[in-house]
């Protein structure tokens, strides 16, 4: 079959249409040599020579049709049996993709469903993360406005020191913002006695210097921003020195609050001079942590000084004690000598009355009538 635009032509009609162009061919030849007909009679007899040979030509060619149209009728069947055993295949084979594809689209939903959980608590986690992380940058940004401000830098060197002396000492063995005769109100006075008196503890941050030296990128840089450190350390040292060593009514020494590890262990690693510097103004230096371990240490001397006061009100005590106990023992020998007495009585009183109780007998077995009448009377005497 051929399709010709939209008409679409069998091999029948190929064949008929073959035929009838054979015939229009010879109608030609025929027409052309009628015209020359005139011209030579030879020529006439040609043409039926080759119209008879052309006659036999359209029988077999006839013939050659019949035998053309059952090939393709045999190719038609072939071609159908064979379409309908590939449709059948690429029906099976469909089913099996569609079937494929189910299972895969059923396990990919079930993993996409499963991810999708895992994604949703991953991005929960981030959700909390992320307002930890804003949480802790409004503290770090509110820690750097309280260092950026000489007097919140100062109160919050007040509030760390309260803290730590509030942990480590008894209420009524300090006093915070103590004013002193001079005037000069300290951070903190502790309560300690003679030796060596009440001592003082004052907050100081030189924070700008230590923050320049932070800051410092070269050498000249960081020695000049070290040099800047120690000078503003040397000042508080002295400050606290002046102020608080009051002869009479505080201790010799005084401690210094820094309220900041890594500055303390910067003096100590890099500035060891003006630490002794301290030393000599008889001003320690202390961190966060070596002041509680000092506190500690002023408790057990405050618990060892109340121990001292109270140590005559022990032996006062002891006395009225051990008079009581003599009071208490000459009291028992008392009641001992009584407790015998007693016993003695109630024994007596027994004797008596088992000698009564024989005496009884015998007078209920006496017998009153062998006694004559004028027979003289004899009464027994109780002592027998």
């Amino acid at each position: 079959m051929i399709q010709i635009g939209e008409q679409v032509l069998s091999s029948n009609d190929l064949l008929l249409i073959a035929a009838g162009a054979a015939f229009l061919a010879i109608l030609l030849l025929l027409v052309a040599s009628t015209r020359r007909a005139g011209r030579s009679a030879d020529a006439v007899t040609q043409i039926a020579q080759q119209v008879g040979q052309l006659s036999q030509n359209v029988i077999a060619l006839g013939q050659g049709q019949s035998q053309l149209a059952g090939n393709i009728q045999t190719v038609s069947d072939a071609q159908a049996i064979a379409q309908m055993h590939v449709i059948q295949t690429m029906e099976a084979r469909l089913a099996e993709v569609q079937e494929k594809m189910k299972d895969t689209l059923t396990g990919s939903s079930e993993k996409t469903t499963k991810s999708l959980t895992q994604l949703q608590e991953r991005l929960a986690a981030i959700d909390k993360a992320q307002t930890n992380i804003e949480k802790l940058s409004g503290d770090v940004l509110s820690l750097q406005d309280i260092l950026s401000n000489k007097q919140r830098r100062g109160m919050f060197g007040e509030i760390q020191l309260t803290d730590i002396v509030s942990k480590a000492l008894p209420a009524d063995s300090y006093t915070l913002q103590a004013t002193l005769s001079n005037g000069k109100r300290a951070d903190c006075l502790i309560h300690l006695p003679n030796p060596p008196g009440p001592i003082v503890i004052d907050a100081k941050f030189p924070f700008e210097a230590y923050e320049a030296y932070a800051a410092a990128e070269t050498k000249d840089d960081q020695a000049y921003a070290l040099r800047a450190l120690g000078a503003a350390v040397r000042v508080h040292i002295k400050a606290i020195s002046e102020k608080y060593l009051i002869e009479g009514e505080t201790a010799d020494g005084a401690l210094m609050f820094l309220p900041s590890e890594a500055v303390y262990a910067e003096l100590h690693a890099r500035l060891p001079e003006v630490v002794r510097a301290g030393f000599d103004a008889r001003v320690w230096i202390v961190s966060p942590t070596t002041c509680m371990a000092t506190l500690n240490t002023m408790r057990a001397i405050l618990k060892d000084a109340r121990m001292r006061e109270q140590a005559g009100e022990i032996r006062k005590a002891l006395r009225l004690l051990h008079r009581d106990v003599g009071i208490i023992t000459e009291k028992a020998g008392k009641l001992e000598t009584h407790l015998r007495q007693a016993g003695e009585d109630v024994s007596g009183v027994l004797t008596a009355a088992t000698r009564a109780g024989k005496r009884a007998d015998r007078l209920d077995n006496f017998d009153f009538e062998e006694l004559p009448v004028d027979a003289p009377l004899k009464i027994a005497p109780l002592n027998d």
